[in-house]
């Protein structure tokens, strides 16, 4: 055996086989180095176009996914911020109201100092009528508080009414700007007496009337109008109003105008109740 591939492997076969070898392996690596740039450039063609559209794909999918978190994210902000505002809102009210009812009180409190001499009591406005100048009103205290038919009732800076009905737990004032009420006033410079009337014509403007000065008063726009010492039940020197207009009447005998009252009709919610009569202080309680 060994004889006979001796005899086989010649020189020259050897050569020959060694050249064969060098010559497959050099077109094996050429064709193959061409074939795989074909397959290369093929499959370049068909992947990367898909490799880009899924990225753009993720990358949409990434940025919905982000915006719509940041947007639950935003939602749940202005919902907390929402919250906050309202809370913010109904603390600002009650505060607001507590210092409007401060502010009701320092005026009750200055006014129970400027009449003094009274003795008082405080009450709460609990019914009054449907029009924003109530004729009538109810307040929440009565006879067992001591309250009695008569009583001068003051608020703002003035006179209000006087009581008329009283019950247990609760009294009507009629106020002076009920129609064809009446209080017998003085100018409060020079004591010159008028009459002070509601009128319901003047109700709409916040007026009352005032008639009865001689023509030839000094009275003018500005000037203030207490109850007079005549009067039979409002008690003296309770500032009713100052003068909005004045003039001479028809008659050139007497002067009349209109009247701004002092107490603030369309927002009566205190009152103070002077606990005193006129009729205690003259003796006639016939």
């Amino acid at each position: 055996m060994k004889q006979r591939l001796k005899a086989f492997f010649t020189p020259v076969r050897i050569f020959a086989l060694t050249l064969f070898a060098c010559i497959s392996l050099a077109l094996i690596s050429f064709f193959s180095s061409t074939v795989s740039t074909v397959l290369r450039t093929g499959l370049d063609t068909i992947i990367v176009p898909m490799q880009k559209g899924i990225n753009s794909l993720g990358g949409v999918i990434y940025d919905h996914s982000v915006n719509m978190a940041t947007r639950a994210e935003l939602e749940a902000q202005v919902e907390d911020l929402t919250s906050q505002i309202e809370d913010l809102q109904a603390e600002n009210q009650l505060l607001q109201q507590d210092a409007y009812e401060l502010s009701r009180l320092r005026s009750l409190y200055a006014l129970d100092e400027q009449y003094a001499s009274w003795p008082k009591t405080a009450a709460r406005v609990i019914g009054s009528g449907s029009d924003n100048w109530d004729m009538e009103f109810t307040i929440d205290k009565g006879s067992d508080d001591g309250m009695r038919v008569d009583m001068n009732v003051i608020s703002g800076n003035g006179l209000v009414g006087i009581i008329t009905e009283v019950y247990p737990n609760r009294s009507v004032v009629r106020s002076i700007i009920e129609d064809n009420s009446y209080v017998s006033g003085m100018l409060s410079s020079s004591g010159e007496i008028c009459s002070v009337q509601g009128d319901i014509t003047l109700m709409e403007s916040g007026k009352i009337r005032v008639t009865d000065f001689s023509a030839d008063t000094d009275v003018k726009a500005g000037d203030e109008i207490v109850t007079s010492n005549i009067s039979d039940k409002y008690l003296q020197g309770i500032l009713i109003g100052t003068v909005s207009e004045i003039s001479v009447d028809d008659s050139q005998i007497t002067k009349s105008g209109t009247i701004t009252p002092a107490a603030d009709f369309e927002n009566l919610q205190e009152v103070l109740v002077i606990t005193t009569t006129k009729a205690d202080l003259t003796g006639d309680n016939s």
